[in-house]
């Protein structure tokens, strides 16, 4: 069988039901476990753990996300495609960083004549 989203084979006893759909475990993964970046908990979260650490700006992020940092401050902004096409993220990979970013208020999203761009918090 294979995967409705994806069409990737699936093995029999592997596939996840979703909705009336046959899914693989990575696009089930996908849908289910969409990140939010306006989640106002994990942000609290991510500053109470941050501060408790003493770590301020990139401070304890990992080299990926330090360096999508460093990219949107030379550049000043930045969309998500430009950024997942500079470190060769896929949208959910661009998603997943941007939101831990924005939670631990690095970075944050802002819209200009129309275009979303991110830019340092």
């Amino acid at each position: 069988m294979n995967c409705d989203k994806c069409g990737e084979s699936i093995s029999t006893g592997e596939e996840c039901r979703y909705l009336n759909q046959t899914l693989c475990e990575d696009c089930y993964i996908r849908i289910v476990d969409r990140a939010k970046t306006c989640d106002v908990a994990a942000t609290h979260a991510a500053k109470k753990h941050r501060a408790a650490l003493g770590q301020r700006g990139t401070e304890g992020l990992t080299e990926l996300q330090k360096n999508i940092c460093r990219f949107v401050e030379e550049q000043g902004k930045a969309t998500r495609e430009e950024i997942a096409g500079k470190f060769q993220l896929t949208d959910f990979e661009m998603e997943k960083q941007f939101a831990v970013l924005r939670h631990c208020e690095v970075l944050k999203a802002t819209k200009e004549k129309g275009r979303v761009y991110i830019v340092p918090f």
